[in-house]
């Protein structure tokens, strides 16, 4: 090596013979051999080879004149890292979709999907999503593994699916449609993992002292946005007079017969109960440049509800309020600074009511399905900020989902303890319990269903229905009753995928059977937990339909043991996350769910 030292040292003149540079090549690579074999030599030949076929099999390169991208996976990484880069700047580079890639164009694609099944119904896609097509599940427990995603047992299917071009039964042939369908559902997984990953970890003893850095701004909008809305309450729906819902800050009228902390809170009562709550956050701050986040309290759930059971009502009326809205953010220092991207709005309705379908309509032709809600969420300046709804749409990631507002509203943490253990000592008369009505009109549904296997099993012994066609639902103590005596709730899609019954059924102790993803599992990634197993039994709707046999003598397979455990979990783990405390509330020792709504948005807002 001391012999080679002086040949690297020495500089190249200007001007070298052809035979002398040569030399200096052939010096140079016998130079880079020896090193090269010194280091090779201690590696084992076989392990070398294995590892530049790993290498060679692991990484994609694409380098054409204008770019060059270059991928590598790795078996312990669930992503796929790539670098790209053009040679002319502000290149456009061509990114190429590969099948375990989570990447934009995979959301977008699944954008393109939910668009053209939104325009094949009349309906809109609220009915496309609830029917939306799902590898078979295991009838006792979800077959989600605890990433999230498909079971080894759904994907072996999957796979047969797109190897054969035939089910499991092997009768129906796949389409490109459910391709489509498959890259959809990872775009939603992917999308759920990323809020998940705004999770804020709570460090010990928050106080107002520990608020540095995270300021919430509260906008002091002109009334006609917010408290007008709700002084509207008379006349907001024919049948009922709807001011008694906003009464003690939107939780309504106490329920003494529930115990302490229980109101009769209206579904549609989230945007006043959120409201009231940011206004007395300890982090709340007075002077825009000292926040981190910006809360919009406007009330588009009320703004919606007030024209929708009323007659001749224009789109142009019925989007007027949302559209001054934006006009008057637009004035506003902090919203132009950002572009919205640290605001936030808290909608009490689900988030396809914020989307009319205006295709093929007439402004005046409200007679059809697509003249319901607003398009407000559609608005192009409305794409930025973070949208917190009672329902999520799926394809949209600045739309999370956060628990519909219970009739539990507790003050202390020893209000908690004490529903915990009531709900934990309840007895438990009824194998199954269903609060909900059938949907004569629409054969896809499978309430009718089961609400026939419901009165089939032993007589209707194992199962009680609550029909709510004769009002019993608007009684929250038959409800609450109902679910404190069951051991599974049946939660199946009703006019949308979600239902506030779910919630209902959780702080009662009473583990959810869902038979559609989209109604918790793709919703809610703040408060409910990745692992669907721990508190919920999944059954495929379609297997329903095929007449797979009675959901209630399948839920009489799972074991006591197992039900004692799901239900432990959901009362100690999931309850108290799942309610909203009152604006009072002195809790210390939980988090409620507009604790962990708030924290994660001051999170996210943190990273942008």
């Amino acid at each position: 090596m001391n012999k080679v030292r002086p040949t690297m040292a020495i500089s190249v003149p200007k001007r070298r013979s052809s035979k002398q540079s040569k030399k200096v090549k052939e010096t140079k690579l016998r130079l880079y051999g020896a090193v090269l074999f010194k280091v090779l030599y201690r590696i084992p030949a076989a392990i070398f080879l294995l590892l530049v076929l790993f290498l060679w099999s692991s990484s994609t390169t694409v380098i054409s004149g204008r770019f060059v991208h270059v991928c590598v996976s790795s078996r312990k990484l669930t992503n796929l890292y790539c670098v790209s880069a053009g040679s002319q700047p502000n290149s456009e580079i061509p990114m190429q979709v590969l099948n375990h890639s989570r990447s934009d164009s995979a959301l977008r694609k699944s954008e393109t999907t939910a668009n053209e099944l939104q325009n094949s119904s009349s309906n809109g896609y609220i009915k496309e999503i609830i029917e939306v097509p799902e590898p078979s599940q295991s009838t006792s427990i979800t077959s989600s593994n605890n990433n999230g995603t498909i079971s080894a047992e759904s994907s072996k299917e999957i796979n047969q699916h797109h190897s054969t071009g035939k089910n499991s039964t092997g009768s129906q042939p796949i389409t490109a449609e459910h391709d489509e369908i498959d890259v959809a559902m990872k775009a939603i997984e992917e999308q759920l993992r990323r809020h998940r990953s705004w999770k804020w970890v709570s460090p010990e003893n928050v106080g107002a002292e520990e608020c540095g850095g995270r300021g919430i701004y509260v906008y002091e909008l002109p009334a006609k946005f917010n408290k007008e809305l709700v002084e509207q309450c008379h006349d907001m729906v024919p049948w009922i007079d709807f001011c008694k819902y906003f009464s003690n800050d939107a939780m309504g009228e106490p329920i003494p017969e529930l115990g302490k902390g229980w109101f009769n809170t209206h579904q549609y009562a989230l945007e006043p109960i959120f409201h009231s709550r940011v206004l007395k956050h300890p982090c709340r701050v007075h002077n825009p440049d000292e926040a981190k986040l910006f809360y919009v309290p406007y009330y588009g759930g009320l703004d919606i509800l007030r024209w929708h059971f009323k007659n001749n009502v224009s789109y142009a009326v019925k989007d007027s309020l949302g559209l001054e809205l934006v006009q008057w953010l637009s004035t506003q220092k902090p919203w132009t600074r950002s572009s919205g991207k640290d605001h936030v709005f808290v909608l009490g309705k689900i988030s396809w009511d914020f989307r009319r379908n205006t295709n093929n309509n007439n402004n005046n032709a409200n007679n059809s399905n697509s003249s319901w809600g607003t398009k407000f969420l559609e608005l192009d300046q409305l794409q930025n900020p973070i949208k917190l709804l009672i329902e999520r749409q799926p394809w949209h990631e600045n739309d999370v989902g956060i628990p519909h507002p219970t009739f539990f509203h507790p003050h202390s943490d020893d209000d908690v303890f004490a529903w915990q253990w009531k709900a934990l000592r309840s007895e438990r008369k009824n194998l199954v319990g269903f609060a909900g009505a059938a949907r004569p009109d629409s054969p896809e549904n499978i309430r009718s269903l089961l609400i026939n296997h419901c009165a089939a099993a032993e007589n209707g012994r194992l199962c009680r229905h609550v029909d709510c066609t004769s009002g019993s639902c608007d009684r929250a103590e038959t409800v609450i009753t109902l679910f404190l005596e069951s051991e599974f709730c049946l939660q199946p899609p009703g006019d949308s995928p979600t239902r506030k019954s779910v919630f209902d059924s959780l702080i009662s102790g009473c583990i959810p059977v869902f038979f559609d993803r989209f109604t918790a599992y793709y919703q809610y990634p703040w408060h409910l937990p990745e692992d669907y197993g721990k508190y919920s039994v999944m059954i495929d709707k379609e297997e329903v339909k095929r007449g797979g046999g009675n959901v209630v003598e399948k839920l009489r397979g799972i074991s006591e043991e197992k039900r004692e455990e799901m239900r432990t979990y959901i009362i100690y783990e999931l309850l108290p996350a799942l309610v909203y405390g009152d604006s009072n509330n002195v809790m210390d020792k939980f988090q409620d769910a507009y604790d962990i709504a708030i924290n994660n948005l001051l999170q996210r807002v943190s990273t942008l």
